[in-house]
């Protein structure tokens, strides 16, 4: 067997150590093992999951040798959890891979603590009624849920979980923490040991940005009441200031400057989707209350006193054009102040630990560590139950996506698969789904979606003749391609909420595979 640092030597560039940790730790249960069931646990036997059980109380029909290539003719007749669980277990040895031929509506109904062993569970191609039931059992043992769906040429992905918090939420673009517009005394002293105006060229091409921006920014300061640029015309002159302190062409420092010059303009303290989580009720802890608001307990305290309205710092420093020595003391005041921010965060956690009645060591100095570091980025995300989304979703939300020509489709689909589920429950098949009879299944899907819409509070609002046709003709077939896609986007999803890294989804993801489409719906 492979070294897992061989392994999985790419994705742990992603998420590192403590995300492969987390994955191989978890537990994974999936429900229904179609296509779209299937191509979401290979996905992450791949990435190395801890356990995966298979949920499915079918057989293999020669229908399904079309669209899942985990089957073939040889397996027809026999459990398809079965053969399902044989390929998986194929794939990664290291993966502990088990199936109960059971059909998931019956376990939901009769074994509802069944779920309740496992830390997350992928539900497929289930229906209304056994969705809302799966969601409340869910969320009383506290287990992490997604439903994915794939019905012709649309799918969706829902993630439910009553809170999910994330540290390491790594956005794609981010300020450098270098507070060039509030720098701190060391680095300040720092600052003013170094001369802009030196002689030697070789020393002036080799100055960081980062003192340039200081110092200019100190000057500019002095010269206009305290304030730095604020507006267009103050902006363009301060990079004109730099750009008059070049004196060679070829500075790519003072260029660097002059490019990162709105690093100095950034607005002092937080932002306000961090100001939303210190405010938050959860962030008066107790006895119950999780490491995560522990240390958001800790960091308002640490913002409202040393930090002065900042939060600990990060510590690292871009690459830029700088002498070795100036680089590697710059490197090393921005690592001490984040150290010093650090422990007194780690004294401040403590602390609370102790008032509520915990263990003062119960949360890791890596944590802490963790937490500081990415304090600036932090992320809490709530799902409202399925069946308040179903029952009474976000009216002016619902209203806007049906009225707006860019989701009009989108939410079409929304609706005329609630619509399908509903009709299947009338008539005990989908639309579409035997020869003959299209007419009158168009005509039958078309009043329960009109039906559905009133009693979602929308009456008068219709869908497309078109995307209802198509909803019916697509038969309730998966189809390989739809599967794969939306099983990616599930098992993406199901790989943030176990490493506890990247924002997951908010919202309803809907596929639409007419138009190449995919968006969320905040319902």
């Amino acid at each position: 067997m492979a070294e897992p640092k061989t392994k999985y030597d790419r994705q742990l560039r992603i998420w590192g150590e403590q995300g492969q940790a987390a994955l191989e730790k978890s537990s994974i249960c999936l429900l229904n093992c179609g296509p779209t069931g299937s191509e979401t646990l290979k996905n992450l036997v791949l990435g190395g999951v801890g356990s995966v059980t298979v949920v499915d109380g079918s057989k293999l029909e020669l229908g399904d040798l079309g669209n899942n290539f985990m089957v073939d003719e040889s397996s027809v007749g026999q459990s398809k959890a079965k053969t399902v669980c044989a390929f998986l277990q194929e794939l990664n040895d290291a993966v502990k891979a088990k199936f109960i031929e059971e059909y998931p509506e019956a376990l939901i109904e009769s074994n509802p603590s069944f779920f309740s062993q496992f830390t997350l569970v992928v539900a497929t191609q289930l229906v209304e009624d056994s969705m809302v039931k799966l969601d409340k059992i869910c969320r009383d043992a506290n287990i992490m849920l997604i439903f994915a769906r794939s019905y012709g040429l649309t799918g969706f992905v829902r993630i439910s979980v009553k809170e999910h918090a994330v540290i390491e939420s790594k956005p794609d673009h981010f300020l450098d923490d270098l507070r060039l517009n509030n720098p701190w005394p060391e680095l300040r002293r720092f600052a003013e040991t170094i001369d802009l105006d030196v002689a030697d060229p070789v020393v002036h091409k080799h100055t960081p940005y980062v003192i340039i921006l200081i110092k200019m920014a100190e000057e500019w300061a002095k010269s206009h009441g305290g304030t730095l640029p604020s507006t267009r015309e103050d902006k363009k002159e301060f990079k004109d200031l730099i750009k008059a302190r070049m004196i060679a062409s070829d500075e790519d420092n003072y260029k660097e400057a002059m490019e990162a010059s709105f690093k100095v303009f950034a607005p002092r303290g937080i932002s306000p989707s961090l100001q939303q989580i210190i405010n938050d009720t959860s962030s008066e802890v107790n006895s119950n209350s999780s490491e995560f608001w522990v240390m958001v307990a800790a960091l308002k305290e640490f913002i409202a006193n040393e930090g002065g309205g900042e939060v600990p710092l990060e510590g690292s420093i871009p690459d830029m054009t700088s002498s070795t020595e100036l680089y590697v003391n710059l490197q090393k005041i921005y690592q001490a102040k984040a150290e010093t921010d650090f422990l007194v965060m780690e004294q401040r956690v403590k602390k609370i630990l102790n008032r509520i009645g915990r263990d003062p060591d119960s949360i890791s100095k890596a944590n802490i560590k963790s937490f500081c570091k990415n304090s600036r980025k932090v992320k809490v995300c709530r799902y409202r139950l399925i069946e308040d989304e179903f029952n009474s979703p976000v009216q002016p939300e619902l209203q806007k996506y049906l009225t707006d020509e860019d989701y009009s489709v989108a939410v079409g689909f929304y609706i005329l698969l609630r619509a399908a589920d509903r009709y299947a429950s009338n008539y005990n098949s989908f639309p579409g789904q035997f020869d003959g009879e299209m007419d009158e299944d168009i005509s039958r899907l078309k009043t329960i979606a009109v039906a559905l819409l009133g009693d979602l509070g929308c009456n008068g609002s219709t869908l497309t003749e078109d995307l209802i046709n198509e909803m019916c003709r697509y038969g309730a077939a998966e189809l390989h391609a739809v599967a794969a896609f939306v099983g990616g986007i599930a098992s993406q999803e199901v790989i943030k909420l176990i490493t506890r890294q990247f924002v997951p989804m908010c919202g309803t993801f809907i596929f639409n595979g007419i138009d190449h489409k995919s968006q969320l719906l905040s319902l």
